[in-house]
């Protein structure tokens, strides 16, 4: 099926009921239909045909929806910017994907005109006007959709065709496309549904981006699956999401990244157990011990996976099966049997390794990307011998459990010894003063690199950079025990809460000035 396609299906089993909600807001899976469908026709008078791409500079909002789905309906491609980029990095998605159009929220509009300025190939603006201003002399989307009829004519569009171009979060360097077919979201939904055991009656929440895989293949498109509601929030906020958690009746949560250790550090009056939450996906796989706490005080299962934006059919935990500690499960699988989802650990010849060995995390199945837009060097690389090279280092169990061990670039190298940046950061993240950190490999005057570690800590709290090597040091090997210590008010991320380790490398107090270390300070760990 071709997403629009999806859609339909979900409108046939029960067209009145309230399929979104956002901000006291409530659309039903017919009406949602329809503004999508009016959205089509609107692009369509534009000008926008199929293939051609159209940027959105938005919040979270319901008319991101309506204007994917719109999109979808001609063929043509949807490229979500981050709505925390400034001039410079939206004009480079902008130049990247020769976009014609860009659609953006009236809180954006004068960074949007700034990239536009910058962008030779917009011919045209359009705003999102929610706020009853209007949007002079500009097309006001919102305005647009209570006029426009709804595309009577759909293009013949097929699942394999591209619907989204996702430009990577870039904390490697430069943003790439990922070229996201109709298949691939059809397919996310189907499986995710399936995983985390979805029924009509389930409200899906999210308060992800938008812009980001996890909100677009998971609830989403999940949520479309079986003809579940979509509670939608702009953002993450740790003091406010169990009320909105309970408040909105939700089942099914997502997270990512720190998500799951901030809640944890929220006041013990944050606990909700009233709520219906049954279920919360995410990842990475913290250790049994946070998990058993989190479940325990917030009343609910914790579903730990592994997946990326290039494909979302990684691994995931099974429903209700006992933890394996670290694992973050079994290769995924589809309603069909048909579809095969095959997960490897290969060494650098892509030779398949042993079980419990070390390498990269390779996979193949029917809905991986089909590449990187207009880069045909990366693509080839990512793709070669047929399999996805994720560029994620982890090893397999003997019943095929993943277990994952780190990006390929954040493994740190110390005199002889890997040394695993996840690992050193869950051991940070587990004491109580410290509500966020991020860990490195700089350059060492010995070769190789030494371990540095970025701490945020909690407000209202104190600690000294010798505590936190003596924490480490009671938890981990001595060569893994942070030389040099940062203290910082918050780290530098993208939106989907992912840290900019590469903007920390850059700084040039990065390296070894201003900051604390522990050699110097005649730390003996032996």
């Amino acid at each position: 099926m071709t997403v629009g396609e999806f859609l339909d299906r979900a409108v046939l089993l029960n067209p009145g009921k309230t399929y979104l909600y956002f901000r006291g807001r409530e659309v039903s899976f017919q009406n949602f239909r329809e503004y999508s469908l009016r959205a089509a026709t609107l692009f369509l008078d534009l000008g926008v045909r199929r293939g051609d791409r159209v940027c959105l500079f938005l919040p979270n909002c319901p008319e991101f929806l309506y204007a994917w789905f719109g999109l979808s309906r001609l063929g043509a491609i949807c490229v979500p910017i981050n709505p925390a980029y400034k001039k410079e990095e939206g004009a480079f998605i902008l130049s990247s994907c020769k976009a014609e159009v860009l659609l953006t929220h009236h809180t954006l509009l004068e960074v949007a005109k700034e990239i536009c300025s910058h962008s030779p190939a917009i011919k045209k603006l359009l705003v999102v006007s929610d706020d009853g201003r209007g949007s002079t002399g500009f097309v006001d989307l919102c305005e647009e959709l209570r006029k426009r009829p709804p595309l009577s004519e759909p293009e013949e569009v097929t699942p394999q065709e591209l619907c989204m171009l996702m430009f990577t979060s870039g904390t490697t360097g430069r943003p790439k496309g990922v070229m996201v077919t109709h298949e691939m979201y059809v397919a996310a939904g189907q499986g995710y549904a399936t995983w985390v055991e979805a029924t009509s009656q389930d409200r899906f929440f999210t308060c992800l981006p938008l812009f980001h895989g996890n909100a677009q293949y998971y609830s989403t498109m999940g949520s479309l699956a079986v003809g579940a509601s979509l509670i939608l929030e702009e953002r993450f906020s740790a003091s406010r999401f169990w009320d909105q958690v309970r408040v909105s009746g939700a089942t099914v949560v997502n997270f990512i990244g720190m998500m799951l250790p901030v809640l944890m550090k929220q006041p013990k009056s944050a606990s909700t157990p009233s709520s219906r939450l049954r279920v919360c996906y995410g990842s990475p796989a913290f250790s049994p011990e946070v998990l058993a706490e989190f479940e325990k005080r917030f009343s609910t299962s914790v579903l730990i996976g592994y997946g990326l934006t290039e494909c979302c059919y990684g691994t995931i935990e099974p429903l209700g099966q006992a933890r394996r500690p670290q694992s973050s499960g079994l290769a995924r699988w589809h309603p069909d049997s048909r579809f095969k989802n095959e997960v490897r650990v290969v060494n650098e010849e892509d030779m398949p390794l042993p079980a419990e060995k070390v390498g990269e995390i390779v996979l193949r199945n029917p809905a991986v990307t089909p590449g990187y837009w207009q880069d045909e060097e990366q693509t080839k690389s990512a793709l070669r011998g047929g399999w996805f090279h994720t560029g994620d280092l982890g090893w397999l169990d003997e019943e095929g459990y993943l277990y994952f061990v780190d990006r390929k670039k954040d493994v740190i190298r110390r005199r002889g010894e890997n040394i695993s940046s996840l690992e050193v950061e869950i051991v940070l993240k587990k004491e109580p003063r410290i509500l966020d950190c991020a860990v490195i490999g700089v350059p060492s005057e010995l070769a190789e690199e030494e371990v540095k570690a970025f701490v945020v800590i909690r407000p209202g709290e104190q600690m000294k950079p010798e505590e936190v090597v003596h924490w480490c040091a009671e938890r981990l090997a001595h060569f893994k025990v942070p030389r040099y210590v940062v203290f910082c008010e918050e780290l530098p991320k993208t939106p989907s809460l992912r840290v900019r380790k590469d903007l920390l490398r850059r700084d040039p107090a990065g390296l070894h000035n201003d900051c604390f270390d522990r050699e110097k300070a005649g730390i003996s760990l032996r």
